[in-house]
């Protein structure tokens, strides 16, 4: 078959790149994957459908099934990996058999009582936070995406779409701006293609870029505009609430012309922290800046004498919103983290109970019992 009716049949766009180059490939990958030898070829997983994935590799997009053994060891490729395939075209068979190192990871807290991260993609350069002008802009909000993308290791950008909807964006801006920091807060309208040169320095031939925000704030529009023709489905929001439908059902890849590489998420209903500690500290830096000022180091920031945080708050600083919403967040972040610790102590319990139980199998086989 051939490299185009691959591309073709997997129903990823059709555009080319370097036949001999993986998009964001670089020497470390290259000297991670150098200790395969024999039918291995390295790719990049452009989406997933549960053990599936559509793989670039050179000038081509395949498709690949996920080893057993990894599913067994609880490794999951994700959007963005670079993977080691098993490529054996005799037997019409590929499977991804390993994952190379991650250079950045974005996660968040997984649903359900167990806690955990659900990985969401990998080696990404920079996160459009994106976000739209009426109901779905909400600073609480904004404030969790920042405190996830910058534990991911990758660098923020908060789009604010639909200007065009707005007498004063300018006002808007302002108001994200409020908690946003140093990172870049960008007004367009992906429809109208209003302000998109603003994100011309960010894609970057070789760089990757990860769309994340709400259902309905413009992100399958806004890869059809980067694209130049209608890739991704787009949907109307409701009007009662403003929220969208999820006209984007998976994580994909994207590839610009320039060889820029664009990720689009499916709308995230529900930002659960996870381990982001890290992340959460640099989302509220004048908190933790100040905070060094405070009398005692193990300082709560809530009724203790000589708190430089209370003091920023009283001077006018620090909103105290701003303040209220750390707290809640760092409430939450030890929240998950004791949810977790109890659930690996339930899969320790669980494994020993299987251990003790085969053991009885074994014994009562072998007449020993």
């Amino acid at each position: 078959m051939s490299n185009h009716n691959e591309a073709e049949n997997s129903g990823h766009n059709s555009i080319h790149w370097d036949a001999n180059k993986i998009p964001g490939w670089n020497k470390d990958l290259e000297l991670a994957f150098s200790a395969y030898k024999g039918p291995y070829t390295p790719g990049r997983v452009a989406s997933r459908h549960k053990t599936v994935c559509e793989v670039l590799v050179s000038g081509a997009v395949v498709q690949a099934g996920i080893s057993g053994a990894l599913l067994k060891i609880g490794k999951q490729p994700v959007v963005g990996d670079f993977v080691v395939l098993l490529d054996q075209p005799e037997l019409g068979s590929r499977m991804v058999v390993n994952i190379l190192p991650r250079r950045t990871c974005l996660s968040r807290g997984a649903a359900g009582d167990g806690g955990g991260e659900q990985v969401i993609a990998a080696n990404l350069d920079t996160i459009f936070i994106v976000t739209s002008v009426g109901k779905d802009l909400n600073l609480r909000r904004l404030e969790r995406y920042l405190a996830i993308v910058y534990s991911s290791g990758a660098s923020p950008v908060i789009l604010l779409n639909k200007i065009d909807l707005e007498d004063n964006p300018t006002r808007l801006v302002e108001k994200i701006q409020s908690i946003a920091g140093n990172v870049p807060v960008i007004p367009l309208s992906a429809l109208s293609k209003t302000g998109l040169d603003e994100l011309i320095p960010y894609l970057n031939p070789g760089e990757t870029i990860a769309l994340i925000g709400s259902s309905g704030v413009g992100k399958s529009t806004l890869i059809n505009a980067f694209l130049g023709e209608t890739i991704q489905k787009t949907g109307d929001i409701r009007k009662d609430d403003e929220k969208g439908r999820h006209t984007t059902t998976v994580r994909q890849l994207f590839l610009l012309p320039n060889g820029a590489v664009l990720i689009d998420n499916p709308g995230i209903r529900e930002i659960q922290l996870g381990d982001s500690a890290d992340g959460l500290e640099k989302a509220f830096s004048e908190i933790v800046d100040a905070a060094r000022n405070c009398k005692f180091k193990d300082c709560t920031h809530r009724d203790e004498p000589g708190c430089a945080v209370l003091k920023a708050v009283e001077d006018g600083l620090i909103p105290e919103e701003r303040l209220a919403s750390y707290h809640r967040l760092n409430e939450e972040l030890i929240f998950q983290s004791k949810k977790a610790e109890i659930g690996l102590k339930r899969l320790e319990k669980d494994k020993c109970k299987k251990i003790a139980v085969d053991i009885k199998k074994y014994k009562k086989f072998t007449g020993k019992l």
